[in-house]
């Protein structure tokens, strides 16, 4: 009687092992791409005036200021530039983050702040300016 479930385990084991395809490695991978795979800059391109943009990377820090007050960051935040004294977040001033610092946490979250990845990547970048930029001032 014990050898029935024994044999009835081994042949379940032995066909859901068939059903995985065993070890097997498979290529997923496509076999016909077309096009060009897109790239990121993580750097500021150089806009030929010799200054340092002072980190603000790609965006508009005076679309981020408007999108500071719009999404309510300083209620959470503090922003001598924007006049907030939020204190549930850090304080940006004493933070100083820079541009990529403040686009990872904006589009990510973290540390008890929600990700704002809905806002899309421009709105993101022009936030990620303001901060970098302005913050410490």
């Amino acid at each position: 009687m014990r050898r029935l479930p024994l044999l009835v385990l081994t042949l379940l084991l032995t066909l859901l092992l068939a059903a995985c395809g065993g070890s097997e490695e498979r290529d997923t991978s496509p076999e016909d791409v077309q096009g060009e795979t897109p790239t990121t800059e993580t750097q500021p391109e150089d806009d030929g005036n010799g200054e340092d943009d002072g980190g603000g990377g790609e965006g508009d820090a005076e679309a981020g200021a408007a999108l500071f007050e719009e999404q309510g960051c300083g209620s959470c935040h503090v922003l001598a530039d924007a006049g907030s004294t939020g204190t549930t977040g850090p304080n940006l001033d004493e933070a100083q983050p820079s541009y990529d610092a403040a686009f990872q946490q904006i589009q990510n979250g973290g540390g008890g702040m929600p990700a704002y990845d809905g806002l899309g990547e421009d709105a993101i970048a022009d936030l990620a300016a303001y901060v970098s930029e302005r913050a410490g001032g």
